[in-house]
């Protein structure tokens, strides 16, 4: 079942003396427990992608649908608490002089009316104990960040989780316990997620089928296994080769 889809997604950027086309007729779908990765170079349209997935910003043609339902360029409170973004700097995705518990708590409030939500349940679901909730962002590690970030995205219960680059500011073993975790709530709460990474080889280990982009344009997709094994672009086996090499 197809929970997210994009089609024909273009951005243009207007300047004052010329325009950057950011992303050029991009195609994407996302189903249900999937875990779709994205991948490409510095600039290649990911995280702008990502931001017109999640309605940071608006395309500049094509549309999105959630569920089959196109989106409008203002979306509503149902439709962003169906899409949770992850941010890539989770220390600065927090209001610095709130705790965590408050930060969560306005998400709550504010994306589904309640006041309340049970911090020990949530705090179970990321590893973490409930009395780190009671902390500032500043006082908290890089990777325990990273996990609040990822427990008040799914404290509204989403559809879908858009992840942006959530592992690079990670170091080697705080990365692989980001992906282990984000590959159990997916499985275990039946969440969709997309995943945007720079990072091949992390991309490889978490995701069911990975696309590529390649100037703003999709230069290939498919299934992990065949990607990797089996590349059908020069542009995709240069990414795999870099990994390689490293």
């Amino acid at each position: 079942m197809t929970v997210l889809e994009g089609k024909r997604l273009t951005k243009r950027y207007i300047g004052a003396r010329d325009s950057v086309d950011a992303l050029r007729g991009v195609d994407i779908q996302l189903n249900k427990g999937e875990i779709l990765g994205v991948v490409g170079e510095s600039g290649s349209g990911k995280s702008t992608l990502l931001r017109l997935l999640s309605g940071l910003e608006a395309p500049s043609s094509g549309e999105i649908l959630l569920r089959g339902r196109a989106l409008s360029p203002r979306r509503t409170k149902d439709d962003y608490r169906a899409m949770q973004m992850i941010f890539q700097d989770a220390p600065a995705s927090f209001h610095p002089r709130r705790t965590i518990a408050d930060s969560i708590g306005e998400t709550v409030r504010s994306l589904c009316g309640r006041a309340d939500y049970d911090r020990a349940a949530l705090c179970a679901s990321v590893g973490l104990p409930p009395e780190l909730m009671d902390r500032l962002p500043r006082q908290l590690s890089g990777g325990q960040c990273q996990r609040f970030a990822i427990a008040r995205a799914i404290s509204v219960q989403p559809e879908i989780l858009l992840c942006d680059e959530v592992t690079s500011a990670l170091d080697v073993n705080s990365q692989a316990q980001i992906l282990r975790l984000l590959a159990d709530i997916c499985r275990e709460c039946e969440m969709s997620a997309v995943f945007v990474s720079h990072d091949l080889a992390v991309v490889s280990c978490l995701c069911d089928r990975i696309l590529v982009l390649r100037g703003g344009a999709v230069a290939e997709e498919g299934e992990t296994r065949r990607i990797i094994a089996s590349p059908r672009e020069d542009y995709t086996r240069r990414l795999i080769d870099s990994v390689m090499e490293i």
